[in-house]
């Protein structure tokens, strides 16, 4: 994955600490408004806490990825002057950062898809559909406050889509599509899950121990607390760092090459 889509938070100017709200909870220590600086920022942008972020009652930080946005919204789209040296540049920031944020998520999918071999026939439209979505997040401030995202959104879907049809298609296997589910606290362990189309389904905390997901579309999968130990994600399709910081594992479960062991997994 190109490092322009992967969140450098030394050219960034602390946007997830301080654009995003958060609330008091399991993953928050403290309750936070929108525009308000995280107590944990520092001077220099950076979070005094972050090699302790989890035990410290912050781990819902340990699950985000702006996907490289706020470089880019912090160096490209208002050229590296930050909101402390132009207060009245700050609140048009923050409202640019997630539009930025989910672009960028939409460029790190369409790069992913151009990368398999097996969606060769929609490559040409997936190249196409890169140039317009990165053409967007070149766009200036006004702009950008301005870009109905959902609408960007539902061109590049039918892409992706179709990308996922024809990269499960090489699994082998026929799986019931469990797209949307509901499977919270499910009892999969071992499940053979190999090229399934998971999009979008609920598995907080479901036992998935063992279980082949090799494969398998996971795009905005919910993997909060479950458990990975021992399953196989070789080749999972448009799986996310953060989903498998959201997730416990062990040594023994099989990431995709690029993936980091979330360092939390025993």
């Amino acid at each position: 994955m190109p490092e322009t889509l992967r969140g450098d938070c030394s050219n960034c100017f602390g946007l997830c600490c301080v654009a995003l709200p958060f609330a008091k909870s399991a993953d928050f220590a403290v309750n936070k408004a929108s525009g308000e600086p995280c107590r944990n920022l520092q001077e220099d942008f950076r979070c005094g806490i972050h090699t302790r972020l989890r035990p410290s009652g912050f781990s819902g930080c340990t699950v985000y990825d702006c996907f490289g946005a706020g470089q880019k919204v912090s160096q490209v789209t208002f050229g590296g002057v930050s909101w402390r040296e132009a207060p009245e540049t700050a609140r048009q920031m923050y409202e640019v950062f997630p539009v930025v944020r989910q672009l960028h998520e939409l460029l790190r999918y369409l790069t992913e898809a151009l990368a398999r071999p097996a969606a060769r026939p929609v490559h040409a439209e997936l190249r196409r559909a890169l140039e317009r979505v990165e053409g967007l997040t070149e766009g200036s401030a006004e702009a950008l406050e301005k870009l109905d995202v959902g609408a960007v959104r539902a061109e590049v879907n039918p892409l992706l889509l179709k990308t996922s049809t024809l990269v499960r298609a090489t699994a082998g296997a026929k799986t019931k599509s469990r797209r949307g589910a509901d499977l919270i606290g499910a009892r999969l362990r071992g499940a053979k899950l190999r090229g399934a189309d998971l999009r979008g389904a609920l598995l907080i905390a479901a036992d998935l121990k063992g279980a082949d997901l090799s494969l398998a579309d996971l795009i905005g999968v919910d993997l909060r607390d479950a458990d990975l130990a021992g399953a196989d994600l070789t080749d999972a399709l448009f799986l996310t760092q953060p989903q498998l910081n959201a997730a416990r594992g062990d040594a023994t479960t099989r990431l995709p090459a690029a993936f980091e062991r979330p360092a939390h997994w025993a």
